[in-house]
């Protein structure tokens, strides 16, 4: 049989060219505030800076009772463990400092963690408050005390306990972690600091914000390192150890901040077994609902994922889902968690990754949409929602709010109902014939059409 000639590929045939990645600029290059010397105010202004270390250095002159209450993940158990180590070493005895955890799905703003805290004996003078967020309330506690808020959730700037000294690095870009924050603030203390805190403010910082390339402003930290045991895998890898216990149906805290405070560096971290088996529960559970179908608003700008675990993984949910969801309209994930607290929602949210590159897309801000959207429900839904709605970072907010008015919100966002269904309701509307109740004007899709 006579051979014949292959045809000649035509361009439908021919494998399209490979989309381009999406530009994303790293973390360390956001612009900075200009400052009128013509410097630039990072972390924090320097007077904040120096006031900070003022009020350290005087916690440790005072030699009296003094309590760190940091927060439960990896940038709050490190900026904790920084400022311990800054405290002993300054020379304020271990035997005066007392350790706060709160308790799971609690705030330090509650009044069951404000009398926790004034239970503590010998009765705490001074008390530094650190990566927990902050909102304008009473003093931490009744009783006479100086206290100290480190921070770098977006705030006002009343957005502090009534009488608390405080320094927030959220309107610097780019927006150091508290475990940065508390590192710059410390480290020049003394000069053995910077080696003993260089790691925890590593995995802390990636803890939150990823591997970086500690690019100006950003310090290099790689001087105070052993580049035989802290390696940037070995320190990455501590970062889901220290977050699992607290993601755990347990909620044990206590086991993360110990293993921390006690290394000297990443090894005993990675090597023990209580770390390691809350690993091992997070994973299996966060298995379980990962591939849980998403919902979306009616113009699918916000995809939502609802799950039920007594675990607390719908943040890694909705990191995971940010990371690897697409959509040419997407711009929020939203984790929701109905089994975590009874008769609440926890929820999370991250701005999705493919939303990068975008004409604009550094203009999403989560906590104002999330505002917004509450507001389209009214102002008794904005009223029962609370002071745990929308808190946290414009990228990465969240909160804990009733069963009830997370399906308002929901309700609000017309979940699982598409843009064009929406306007033909809208059509039929206005046409009559149909009384379907009084209109919502100011609605949210109207919003987004603004933008």
């Amino acid at each position: 049989m006579a051979g014949t000639k292959r045809k000649a590929p035509s361009s439908a045939d021919k494998a399209s060219p490979k989309k381009s990645k999406t530009d994303v600029k790293s973390y360390e290059s956001t612009p900075s505030v200009t400052a009128p010397d013509g410097g630039i105010i990072w972390p924090a202004p320097a007077s904040d800076i120096e006031s900070a270390r003022t009020f350290i250095m005087a916690c440790v002159s005072a030699q009296l009772p003094t309590l760190i209450v940091p927060d439960k993940d990896a940038d709050g158990l490190s900026s904790g463990c920084i400022l311990h180590h800054t405290l002993t070493t300054l020379g304020l005895p271990s035997s005066l400092i007392n350790i706060h955890l709160l308790n799971k799905g609690t705030s330090i703003h509650d009044a069951s963690e404000r009398e926790a805290m004034s239970a503590i004996s010998p009765t705490p003078k001074y008390i530094f408050v650190l990566d927990h967020g902050s909102r304008e309330s009473p003093a931490l506690l009744p009783t006479p005390h100086h206290a100290l808020v480190i921070d770098h959730h977006h705030s006002t700037l009343t957005s502090f306990p009534s009488g608390a000294e405080h320094i927030n690095c959220s309107a610097y870009p780019p927006v150091a972690t508290s475990s940065l924050l508390t590192y710059h603030i410390c480290a020049p203390l003394h000069p053995s600091l910077p080696r003993k805190t260089a790691w925890l403010c590593i995995v802390g910082t990636h803890g939150d914000l990823g591997s970086l390339k500690w690019q100006p402003p950003f310090p290099d930290l790689s001087p105070h390192l052993d580049p035989k045991t802290h390696t940037k895998s070995a320190l990455n890898a501590c970062i889901p150890l220290l977050n699992a216990p607290r993601r755990t149906a347990t909620y044990d805290v206590l086991s993360a901040w110990s293993a921390l405070l006690a290394a000297t560096g990443p090894a005993p971290i990675l090597s023990s077994a209580r770390l390691l088996d809350a690993r091992a529960e997070v994973s299996l559970e966060t298995q379980r609902w990962a591939r849980s179908p998403p919902s979306f608003s009616h113009d699918a700008k916000i995809a939502v994922f609802r799950i039920h675990s007594p675990c607390q993984i719908h943040p890694v949910i909705a990191t995971r889902w940010a990371g690897t969801l697409k959509s040419s309209k997407l711009e929020i994930i939203l984790a929701a968690n109905t089994g975590y607290l009874p008769g609440r929602v926890n929820f999370s949210c991250r701005v999705a990754r493919c939303a990068a590159g975008r004409e604009g897309w550094d203009k999403v801000d989560i906590i104002e949409t999330l505002q917004r959207v509450a507001s389209e429900g009214g102002e008794s839904l904005v009223e029962r929602l609370g002071e745990s709605f929308a808190r946290g970072h414009k990228e990465a907010s969240g909160g804990i709010v009733g069963i009830q008015e997370f399906e308002e919100l929901m309700a609000v966002l017309r979940v699982g109902m598409k843009e064009k269904k929406v306007d033909e309701d809208r059509r039929s509307a206005k046409k009559g014939p149909k009384d379907t109740g009084p209109g919502q004007k100011n609605t949210l899709a109207n919003y987004f059409q603004k933008g």
